[in-house]
Formats: structure tokens, sequence, C-alpha cells
């Protein structure tokens, strides 16, 4: 039977929300690193140290289904992912090519790594389909970064509207492989 079709129960919508709200979390915070970071804003800080929350926040739901060893995994990997964000983000603001091209390279490298691992533990989750979303995500979010910090406020708004949108789509991919790995559908 097709998940599409399934009634879901009470605490599989939960998920798939809670899903949902992981992903949005993950873009958001990452916005808001990027605008405090180029605009040299204040609030750095603690933006920054909510945005970190995230890989443990995706943890404790992975925990659920894994158990600690693979959740401390993920959260290792997507801790990752977001510090070599970072590094990207300040030396695109610095204009130091040779520094970001480097966190480029790392920070791709390290989302295959995270694709890789997605498809490990869940038979439902496709390595080229994760490989796509991250490829897309950190594209999207590279030109986030590059439109905010040269003052393309429009454009800028309207790639997070993608960002968004992706976001919800992985959330929901994610959701749909665990329904099928840990529910009768």
């Amino acid at each position: 039977m097709d998940c599409m079709n399934y009634e879901f129960t009470r605490r599989q919508l939960d998920l798939s929300n809670e899903l949902r709200d992981l992903w949005q979390q993950h873009v958001l915070w990452t916005r808001s690193f990027i605008i405090s970071t180029a605009a040299s804003l204040g609030d750095l800080e603690p933006v920054t140290k909510r945005l970190m929350r995230n890989p443990t926040d995706f943890g404790n739901l992975f925990r659920l289904f894994y158990g600690r060893q693979t959740a401390l995994e993920f959260e290792d990997l997507f801790t990752q992912h977001l510090q070599l964000a970072g590094e990207l983000v300040n030396a695109l603001k610095k204009g130091d090519t040779a520094a970001a091209d480097e966190a480029r390279r790392k920070w791709y490298e390290n989302a295959d790594e995270i694709v890789t691992f997605l498809a490990e533990i869940n038979p439902y989750w496709d390595v080229e389909d994760w490989r796509d979303f991250f490829d897309s995500h950190l594209q999207m979010t590279e030109q986030e970064a590059v439109l905010r910090l040269s003052g393309k406020y429009a454009e800028d708004v309207a790639i997070f509207d993608e960002i968004e949108e992706e976001a919800l789509k992985m959330a929901d991919e994610m959701f749909e492989g665990l329904i099928k790995q840990f529910y009768v559908c």
C-alpha cells in the first residue's frame, strides 16, 4: 500500500509537524545568521547559539527511531554543516575567495556525508534524492548570503521563499521514509 493513501494517526501527524518545524527552524535561523553576519548586528551570538541548537533538536528526534549513537552521529554531521556554512558566509563577507572556496568544498563534502548517512540508516531515503536536495539547499543558501551581502534585498527575500519551500519538501521526504520504515502502510 502506498503511504500517501494511508490515514495517519495523530502521533504520525505530530511527527510530520515536528519535522516541518525542524527544517523551517534550520532555514530560518540560518537566514537570521546570514542577516546578522552581513550587518554585523549585536544579536549574532544569540542567533548563532540558537542556530547551533538545531542539530541537537534533530538528534533528539532521531534518537527515538535510531538510538543514541546514530542520533549523535547525525548531530555531529549537521553541526559541521552549520559551522562550514558560517565559515563560508564569513569568507564571502570578507571577500576572501580562497577561504570561501575551501569552505564551500568542505561544505559540499559534508553534505555528501550527510546524504550517505541518511541513505544508510533508512532504506527509503534515496541517496540521489537527498543529494539533489542538499545540492540545491547549499546553492540557494549561498546565493541567499551573496544577495544579502551585496544589498540585493528583494532577491534575497525571493530566494528565501524557495529555500523554505524546499525545506518543507525535505521534511516531507524524511517523514515518508520514517513512516515506511517504522510504520505499516
